[in-house]
């Protein structure tokens, strides 16, 4: 059993077993405070019925007009949690914020190709490939560079699903900026 919640800043001294995974990215204290600040209803934790972080999901809205959108920062589960459900749960939860709160169109996220239960969890929530994006994860002497997957969901307010509608060409970093 465990809950989804928002994260609280306390969070913050509890929560580093979580980020040991090769693919989680990790960030200073300043970026975190930050989203917590700006986004705190995209900013969720599960924990365990004794108070435990299990996974947490770091989100936040960004785009103009029909790009107006949620956007994944950072998803991670624990090891010894996952296949629980909580990484759909803490989708859900951001995915609901998005559409209810935001009035989003839809919901984007970077995944490394090289993720691939990261890649195919998201396509079992109904995430489609949306466009690659050449050398988006730097080298870092432990995981290679990568290009990454820019994976979306077509939200309600996007009723003809334009959004979804996949690139033929990969772009780079610097066009992905909204």
């Amino acid at each position: 059993m465990s809950t989804i919640r928002r994260f609280h800043a306390m969070d913050l001294f509890k929560f580093n077993n979580l980020n040991l995974d090769r693919y989680t990215e990790t960030y200073d204290l300043s970026f975190y405070l930050n989203y917590l600040s700006s986004w705190p209803d995209l900013f969720t934790m599960a924990v365990s019925p004794d108070g435990t972080p299990m996974g947490y999901l770091m989100g936040k809205v960004e785009g103009k007009d029909t790009e107006w959108h949620g956007h994944v920062t950072a998803l991670t589960v624990g090891p010894e949690c996952r296949r629980l459900g909580l990484a759909r749960g803490l989708m859900r939860a951001l995915e609901d914020a998005s559409e209810k709160i935001h009035d989003c169109y839809f919901v984007d996220l970077f995944v490394r190709p090289s993720n691939t239960v990261a890649v195919l969890m998201y396509e079992r929530l109904g995430y489609i490939l949306y466009r690659q994006v050449i050398d988006y994860y730097l080298g870092d002497g432990v995981m290679p560079t990568e290009y990454a997957y820019d994976m979306r969901k077509a939200l309600p307010r996007d009723k003809d699903k334009k959004s979804v509608i996949p690139l033929k060409h990969p772009v780079t970093a610097d066009q992905t900026i909204f």
